[in-house]
């Protein structure tokens, strides 16, 4: 249902922007034809993805099927109970079990599907307020929980294979603390587990080069938008040899997310990311360019040269 208001709500705007443009202030009615158009963009921001995208749906679920607390504020989804207090429950990081669903009938006599999970001797009700063919005719997620049958499907695909980390923001494993990470190096995956409400995956992971254990946080593959799925993450081909004229002292720096002066352009966006903010100032004497990055830093370019730094 959500799905389907998001495409008519797009939909309606392409044709708003369309009236703008012409100066015609009127509305056309949405046609089929807007309506596939519209998801067709929407479908343009699903990212692709590597790995294969785990699919289900609530008519295939299974009774015992688990699924992962993540965060506490979960309980304010199910239904009081009198058999206890849904405030005082603590039940980050448990497992629930489905446990069935039925047909609640609301005042207005319209039906809606409600999902029952068990928390030990504890029946929790999610009133999902979708028909039973909402939810029926496409994929189904309850906020604040991850399927735990997603987890060992992704954990099937990766765990013990050996990946190259794109990421310097590594998580210690024995702490959960930041810790020096590094680009591009070979890691082995470890363990896939349940993540956090707005990233569903921790995936944990050893450095080949140190043995440092560490993990990140990741989107699901093939979710809406990019940045933080596993191809942003991570790449199942050694990356330094895209590069092979980068020169052994620059990729060390480009690991180690450091730039040094005489650095191109390209390799600075290795070692660093793509900056925030670019300005260009041409003169007499060559293109003078800097890259601005969140906390004041930025580098100075000449001729795609670096030249300074901070």
């Amino acid at each position: 249902m959500i799905r389907a208001i998001n495409i008519l709500l797009l939909a309606f705007l392409m044709l708003v922007m369309q009236g703008c443009f012409t100066g015609v202030e009127s509305t056309k009615a949405i046609t089929e034809k807007d309506v596939r158009r519209a998801e067709q963009e929407l479908e343009k921001g699903r990212s692709s993805s590597s790995l294969p995208v785990f699919a289900d749906s609530l008519p295939s679920w299974r009774e015992g099927k688990g699924f992962w607390v993540v965060d506490n504020q979960a309980r304010l989804i199910f239904r009081p109970s009198v058999d206890y207090n849904i405030d005082s429950l603590d039940i980050e990081g448990k497992k629930l079990t489905y446990d069935g669903y039925g047909i609640h009938r609301r005042v207005d006599n319209s039906e809606e599907v409600e999902i029952y999970l068990k928390l030990g001797t504890y029946r929790l009700v999610y009133d999902t307020g979708r028909t039973l063919q909402d939810v029926k005719s496409s994929s189904f997620s309850i906020p604040f929980l991850v399927d735990d049958d997603m987890l060992q499907f992704l954990a099937k695909q990766l765990k013990s294979k050996t990946v190259y980390v794109k990421t310097p923001i590594w998580y210690d494993i024995e702490n959960s603390g930041l810790m020096n990470g590094r680009r591009f190096v070979p890691v082995e995956i470890l363990d896939v587990k349940p993540g956090n409400r707005v990233y569903p995956v921790k995936m944990e992971f050893r450095a080949a080069d140190n043995g440092d254990r560490a993990f990140v946080w990741m989107k699901l593959p093939g979710t809406h938008g990019a940045g933080r799925d596993f191809d942003s993450m991570f790449s199942m081909t050694d990356v330094r040899k895209q590069y092979p004229n980068i020169s052994e002292t620059n990729w060390s720096n480009i690991v180690h997310c450091k730039v040094a002066e005489g650095m191109t352009k390209q390799e600075c966006s290795l070692a660093m990311g793509n900056p925030v903010n670019v300005r260009q100032l041409p003169d007499q004497t060559g293109l003078r360019e800097y890259w601005y990055y969140d906390g004041g830093r930025y580098l100075f370019f000449v001729d795609g040269v670096l030249k300074d730094f901070r």
